[in-house]
C-alpha cells in the first residue's frame, strides 16, 4: 500500500482519539462525505465529523481508534479495519453512563480525493447491536432477555396452525 494512503488512514484514527474536532480538517475533503450506523444521516464536511466525535468522546472520554488488520486499496478506494475502544463512562444520547468497557470492530470504505491525498468519503460499517449488548443496552443472544425481546417484536406472540 502507498506510505500516503497509510499516512491519510492513520491520520484519520488519530482524530478520533485526539479530542479535537478540527483534526479532521486536515485529512478529509472541504466537502467530505462521512456516514456510519451511529449518526442517523450522512454528515457532510469536517466539521460535522467533529461534532458527531464530540458525541463520542461525551460518553466514552477514554475512546481510541486502533488499525486493526491490513488496508486494502486500488489507489482510489481503500478499505480499513478498525478497532474502537473505550469505557462509557459519560452520558451517551441521554443515556447515564454504563462503566462498561466496549471494544468495537469498525471497517472503513473510504474513497479518496482525485489527487488522492485527502478522504473524499467514508462510510463506517460496524455491528450496533453487538456494540449494545457489550454495553448492557440489549441481551445477548439465546438469553431469556432476549425471548422476552422477540415476543414484545411479535415473534413468537402468534398462535400456532
Amino acid at each position: 500500500m502507498a506510505a500516503h494512503v497509510d499516512h491519510l488512514l492513520d491520520s484519520f484514527e488519530a482524530a478520533w482519539t485526539a479530542r479535537d474536532p478540527s483534526a479532521f480538517y486536515a485529512m478529509c475533503a472541504p466537502d467530505v462525505h462521512y456516514e456510519d450506523p451511529f449518526c442517523g444521516a450522512p454528515l457532510e464536511g469536517p466539521g460535522a465529523i467533529g461534532k458527531h466525535a464530540e458525541r463520542l468522546w461525551a460518553g466514552f472520554p477514554d475512546v481510541r481508534a486502533d488499525r486493526s488488520g491490513e488496508r486494502l486499496t486500488d489507489g482510489r478506494y481503500v478499505a480499513a479495519p478498525v478497532k474502537l475502544v473505550g469505557t462509557n463512562s459519560g452520558e451517551l444520547e441521554g443515556l447515564p453512563p454504563t462503566r462498561r468497557f466496549v471494544v468495537v470492530q469498525l471497517l472503513l470504505y473510504c474513497e479518496l480525493g482525485p489527487r488522492g491525498d485527502e478522504l473524499f468519503r467514508v462510510r463506517a460499517f460496524c455491528d450496533r447491536y453487538e456494540a449494545a449488548m457489550q454495553l448492557g443496552l440489549l441481551p445477548k443472544p439465546g438469553t431469556l432477555g432476549e425471548k422476552a425481546l422477540l415476543a414484545l417484536r411479535g415473534f413468537g406472540l402468534t398462535p400456532r396452525r
